[in-house]
């Protein structure tokens, strides 16, 4: 029996684990985000006239792009695994994990900031009992499990049921830099009203718990047909980007869930 050369053997395990590297740093730039929401919590601010208020930090804006960052990897850690013929169990059920604190666990502390953004514009707002900030945590929850269904589902092979939790992930992440860099006024009272928020964290949870079919980038046969909607999705996400800074973000979101239904119906 012929041996198997050490070298060759140590080359396969080292490409194996590749992907697993990628998904490791998913979950690293995905810490890095829960530091930066965490750190330092609202900020104290004088305006022109000499009053204080209450201002998320800035560092949201760190989070927002390291959940970018971790988004981008999560994307790699796939595509990497299919080019290396090494797709494994573990590396699936270590995906999911990775996802859960960048996707969910993050986005989840952005909107316990912004809760308490919203009540610090009341009088004792900041004394508030932490009850109306626990809706927060539903995100997270509903993320685990769409993720725990995904990882059981055989059928989910060329399509998604319901909203997938990187999506969902960077739809939330995108507000600290709306809120920072919009130039329109009614938007910044949306983001201090609790009430969006809570609509918020109703709508996209159960968006992501559902069944309702969603695109993927997923194609067993590359038509027409098939692309068509990804055409779209990135004209309009294009267009928005040039005419609506960060705003395109939710725009775009939108659009996915609008084309998603509209293509499955057809």
């Amino acid at each position: 029996m012929q041996k198997i050369n050490p070298s060759l053997t140590g080359l396969f395990v080292l490409m194996k684990h590749i992907p697993n590297i990628f998904t490791l740093s998913n979950l690293l730039f995905g810490c890095l985000a829960l530091v930066a929401v965490l750190m330092p919590g609202l900020t104290e601010l004088t305006d022109e006239q000499g009053q204080v208020f209450l201002a998320l930090p800035e560092q949201m804006a760190w989070a927002s792009l390291f959940v970018g960052i971790a988004a981008v990897i999560d994307f790699l850690d796939g595509f990497v695994a299919r080019l290396l013929k090494v797709p494994s169990e573990m590396g699936k059920q270590l995906d999911s994990l990775a996802d859960v604190v960048s996707f969910g666990v993050v986005p989840g502390m952005m909107i316990f900031q912004f809760l308490r953004y919203s009540f610090a514009q009341q009088p004792e707002g900041l004394s508030i009992n932490y009850l109306w900030l626990l809706p927060a945590f539903i995100f997270p929850c509903a993320g685990a499990y769409r993720l725990a269904r995904f990882n059981i589902d055989t059928q989910q092979t060329h399509g998604f049921k319901g909203v997938p939790i990187p999506a969902a992930g960077i739809l939330i992440a995108a507000f600290p830099l709306i809120q920072l860099y919009t130039p329109y006024t009614w938007v910044q009272q949306l983001l201090a009203n609790h009430w969006f928020w809570y609509a918020v964290v109703a709508t996209i949870s159960a968006l992501m718990v559902s069944t309702l079919p969603m695109l993927a980038l997923k194609f067993k046969q590359p038509s027409w047909r098939t692309l068509w909607p990804f055409i779209v999705l990135v004209v309009v996400a294009v267009l928005a980007g040039w005419l609506l800074g960060w705003l395109s973000v939710p725009v775009t979101f939108v659009v996915y869930i609008i084309l998603s239904l509209f293509h499955q119906s057809t």
